[in-house]
């Protein structure tokens, strides 16, 4: 029998052989990993400095917020690279768990990321069943403790075989990585970064009922609002554990994607919606003749 028989013939066989309560956990397991990998691999801010959904911003927002912040406050120092490495290793881990490649290993890879998102974003998240990172920590966990079993030890196969597929997973971890850039989601608007000048944006360039996002010297995000009776900003750094929120025109709020919380741009970016209780700061701004300007 060939290598690529076997090959296929042992990943028929390991979905066989579990019950259909452990095929479902592992099926969505793997495809969220994947999914999760693929999502920041076409995001073309993701590693942009600079854009809204830059890897940086989160980690800073992180240090601020994390009973780990030190740590993540030095990784904000390499933001590009830790980028590079949670697309891979998500990527990886879901493709690991999927196609059974070191499944017991890949499994506890999966328990350590969830743990890690845990401390970065979701601690003091109250009450915790808010936070989706604990969930998922659990669901590893248990997907982990399946395979262990009565086992006192992990298997890995460090064999020819298993180097051979191991490096293929890598491969394709990377391969995924790169098609992903090639399948790059529409690029929002970028940020208008203000270091040196203190102005924004030229009035002319922002229509009234319109907003424009733009960072701050420090790097934090920051929106900008123009109305009938003039111009105002908001810190776009959520109050509750530093994620970057946007505003929706649907619901004329600032929203939160990382745990949904709410903000009125309209009444001083008060809460709408928790889990935080803080409003949103505000960063003052005028218009200067045909100029919007810090103050």
């Amino acid at each position: 029998m060939t290598y690529r028989r076997m090959t296929h013939k042992s990943i028929a066989d390991s979905w066989r052989a579990q019950s259909w309560a452990i095929r479902v956990l592992r099926a969505w397991l793997s495809l969220t990993w994947i999914y999760a990998g693929w999502d920041k691999a076409t995001d073309p801010g993701f590693l942009t400095n600079g854009s809204r959904s830059f890897i940086g911003d989160e980690l800073v927002g992180y240090s601020t917020n994390s009973p780990i912040g030190g740590l993540f406050n030095s990784l904000s120092e390499h933001a590009v690279a830790v980028g590079l490495f949670v697309i891979f290793s998500e990527f990886a881990i879901g493709l690991a768990t999927l196609l059974w490649i070191a499944p017991t290993s890949a499994a506890f890879g999966g328990f350590l990321t969830s743990i890690f998102l845990w401390l970065a974003s979701t601690f003091y998240v109250s009450p915790y069943f808010l936070g989706s990172d604990t969930a998922y920590a659990i669901l590893w966990l248990v997907y982990f403790l399946t395979l262990v079993g009565n086992r006192r030890t992990v298997d890995i196969a460090l064999d020819r075989r298993g180097a051979f597929r191991i490096g293929a997973l890598s491969a394709a971890a990377i391969g995924l990585a790169l098609v992903g850039k090639t399948f790059a989601k529409v690029s929002e608007k970028s940020l208008t970064t203000i270091s040196g000048s203190s102005q924004i944006i030229k009035l002319a360039n922002i229509n009234i009922g319109e907003t424009h996002q733009f960072a701050l010297s420090n790097g934090m995000p920051a929106i900008l609002f123009r109305t009938n009776t003039g111009v105002f900003a908001y810190s776009a750094t959520c109050t509750h554990q530093g994620c970057t929120v946007s505003y929706q025109n649907s619901s004329k709020s600032l929203y939160c994607p990382c745990h949904g919380a709410e903000f009125d741009p309209f009444k001083n970016g008060g809460v709408v919606t928790g889990p935080t209780r803080d409003a949103l700061p505000t960063v003052k701004v005028e218009i200067s003749g045909d100029w919007v300007v810090l103050v």
